[in-house]
């Protein structure tokens, strides 16, 4: 049995036939950019995750460069960020002209730990940036009372978390604004680049709608030096008709990673928690084991598709030689030992047996 690790082509097959009409309307409208689609996604997207502002982005890299646009900090300010994430959670505070400033993880959970928040608390702090990653919150009461103790505030990249709860909710207590991706590998894809700023601030989502388009909202005025992230029409249409199937999709990913959480049974593999089973959007299912390589060839022998997220970390990258004095020993394990196995809505019984069966035969 051959399991790609993920077929995009797969994963939209159900929402064929309604693409096809989103596209018919789409050319019949004659409307291409922010327009009737993006506005009612908007909407739709902020009801869905329980806030006061969705704003359309080109893609999730701006939706967090725009967030931290808008908070008009100094530079130079300090941003704590997680070290074990994707690049561009760093990249995005470093092309705001701040200073990232690369804490440790909690080893269990991947995420962020308030312990290394405190201890990386100084006079230049400004803000927190913590990523939802995998799929699974972070813990926003520990970091909002943190935040709010030491007025800084929280922004969240949420890019693999559409659909997670924490404490039953989709928001994130106490963040500031929320950064929200739509590249296509997502939970909730598009079928091109797209993103979202959530917020509850006002302020902060009129000064994003103006930041996003060149820093303008009234035509051929501009209030502050912006840029171009506008949302298509288009691919709003599509976000439309797949945030209607997102809970489904959820719900499947929620089941799988059950079954694999109660049938594999393999001392060489360390699974992820699965205390939050039921809330976290499990984008992705991973494991941890001290011979990767070796698990690699067992996978490929058996046809089954794979990735790592990540394998090498943000501060051992060429592009970030200036944070190489890091001494990040939890992240740069994790970077060694993690691997993604097949977890998403478009996998079958038969798979999911075939690809439980096949870790515990490693």
């Amino acid at each position: 049995m051959k399991i790609p690790f993920l077929s995009l082509k797969k994963l939209n097959a159900p929402y064929l036939s309604q693409f096809h009409s989103d596209f018919e309307e789409f050319l019949e409208r004659g409307f291409y950019m922010l327009h009737d689609n993006v506005r009612n996604f908007e909407t739709e997207f902020a009801e869905f995750c329980s806030a006061k502002h969705a704003i359309g982005v080109a893609n999730g890299l701006d939706a967090l460069e725009l967030i931290l646009k808008s908070l008009d900090l100094p530079p130079g300010s300090e941003i704590i960020v997680p070290a074990n994430t994707y690049f561009a959670s760093i990249l995005s505070i470093v092309n705001c002209g701040l200073t990232p400033i690369l804490v440790e993880p909690d080893e269990r959970t991947f995420l962020i730990s308030t312990e290394s928040i405190l201890n990386a608390i100084s006079s230049k702090t400004k803000g927190v940036l913590a990523v939802n990653l995998y799929g699974r919150m972070c813990d926003f009461h520990e970091i909002a009372n943190i935040c709010k103790a030491e007025n800084l505030y929280l922004v969240v990249d949420a890019a693999q978390s559409h659909d997670a709860l924490y404490d039953g909710s989709r928001d994130c207590p106490g963040a500031d604004a929320i950064a929200y991706s739509f590249y296509p590998t997502k939970n909730l894809g598009a079928l091109a680049d797209a993103g979202a700023v959530v917020t509850q601030h006002d302020w902060m989502a009129e000064r994003i709608k103006s930041l996003r388009n060149y820093g303008s909202t009234v035509r051929y005025q501009f209030e502050h030096k912006g840029r171009n992230s506008r949302l298509s029409e288009l691919q709003a249409g599509f976000l439309r008709t797949k945030l209607k199937g997102l809970p489904e999709e959820t719900r499947k990913r929620r089941a799988i990673a059950g079954s694999y959480l109660a049938e594999i049974h393999n001392p060489k593999l360390e699974l992820p928690l699965g205390d939050r089973l039921k809330e976290d959007a499990w984008h992705l299912f991973v494991v941890k084991t001290a011979n990767r390589s070796q698990l690699i060839q067992h996978l490929e022998k058996a046809e089954i598709g794979y990735d790592i997220h990540y394998p090498k970390a943000p501060h051992q990258q060429n592009a970030f030689a200036e944070f190489r004095h890091y001494s990040l020993p939890i992240t740069e394990r994790i970077h060694e030992q993690v691997i993604s196995v097949p977890l998403n809505g478009s996998l079958t019984t038969p798979e999911v047996s075939y690809i439980i069966e096949t870790l515990n035969n490693y």
